[in-house]
């Protein structure tokens, strides 16, 4: 970013206002430095271009591996598909133009859903808790409209009710409290603004996913150990998976312990590294609480959002999407 564009940052324990200190600036963007705060003398560094208001060593150091690792694996862009853009305009439904707004996002992984805001013209701020902001910002850190920062959902160094949408993808359930999660990304949300989250259901169905009877196993080996072993074992499985969703559709696609991708439109190898890192990524989360529809209403409701939609099974959504719009009169 540029000394103009990190001014948007403020303390996120008081709100004040943060001052850039002994800047290296490298192309017109500051590659490292200090955003300090009077008020109280809190300092945040900026490390490789991304300001940093989280420590490295933190409860979501599995993600950060697997996209540092995967940072192009489901890039519409390197892919040549449309999946990402599919899913994020099915989740959201917005126009493809949006300019002159100003949009969040959530835990942004590596990326993949940034580079397709980006294209509508949005002013758009991504962060996520893990590494991956790595990845994100080697896709899309150098685009004019993208401003990207290392950050806990839970204090966000940014002005609240100061955007016009907030999203929020395949992150709530991996948080510590899910409804204090929501909180606090509702807070973001200018009066008459729109926020759109999904989140794992919670049916019986789901919750006897062969990934919650494998996790209390796979969560005590360290990331690097884990994803070496999925990166083993599951491309081996692959041909079972594809015999099983033949022979015995979806459930029977589900007996095998990966998730399979060899249906996507994409090259084998591809399809072998998407399948590692979703298996992965079901295997590797500490937290994971999936949630009703009657909740996530509930706390729409109770955040003062109106026009409320709790939708399941949206095709090429996450199972349980909530969008809603802020009240004018929301405080």
């Amino acid at each position: 970013m540029t000394p103009e564009q990190l001014r948007i940052f403020v303390d996120p324990t008081t709100g004040s206002p943060l001052e850039l200190v002994n800047p290296k600036i490298v192309g017109g963007h500051v590659e490292s430095g200090v955003l300090a705060a009077k008020s109280n003398g809190s300092e945040y560094p900026i490390d490789a271009f991304i300001p940093r208001f989280v420590p490295p060593d933190n409860y979501a150091q599995n993600f950060g591996l697997q996209w540092q690792i995967h940072r192009n694996t489901q890039l519409d862009s390197y892919t040549g598909t449309t999946y990402s853009r599919d899913r994020i305009f099915a989740t959201t439904n917005w126009p493809t133009n949006l300019t002159g707004q100003r949009i969040l996002e959530a835990g942004s992984g590596a990326g993949r859903f940034t580079e397709i805001l980006a294209s509508t013209g949005a002013e758009i701020v991504s962060f996520d808790f893990s590494e991956a902001v790595v990845a994100n910002h080697h896709s899309n850190g150098r685009r004019a409209n993208v401003r990207i920062f290392q950050g806990d959902i839970y204090r966000i160094p940014l002005p609240k009710g100061s955007f016009d949408k907030v999203i929020c993808i395949g992150v709530l359930q991996h948080t510590p409290d899910v409804a204090k999660t929501f909180r606090c990304l509702a807070e973001m949300v200018r009066p008459g603004g729109e926020l759109v989250v999904d989140a794992y259901p919670r049916r019986l169905q789901d919750m006897l996913h062969w990934k919650y009877l494998l996790r209390p196993l796979t969560t005590r080996v360290s990331p690097p150990a884990l994803y070496k072993f999925v990166s083993w074992y599951a491309p081996k499985l692959i041909p079972f998976a594809k015999l099983a969703r033949k022979v015995g559709g979806r459930a029977g696609h589900r007996l095998v312990p990966i998730l399979d991708q060899s249906d996507k439109k994409v090259s084998a190898e591809v399809q072998r590294d998407w399948t590692v890192l979703d298996t992965y990524d079901a295997l590797s989360p500490r937290y994971d609480d999936p949630q009703t529809p009657a909740t996530l209403t509930r706390w729409f409701t109770e955040c003062g959002f109106e026009n409320i939609e709790v939708l399941s099974d949206v095709p090429n959504a996450c199972s349980l999407l909530g969008r809603a719009r802020r009240r004018q009169s929301a405080t």
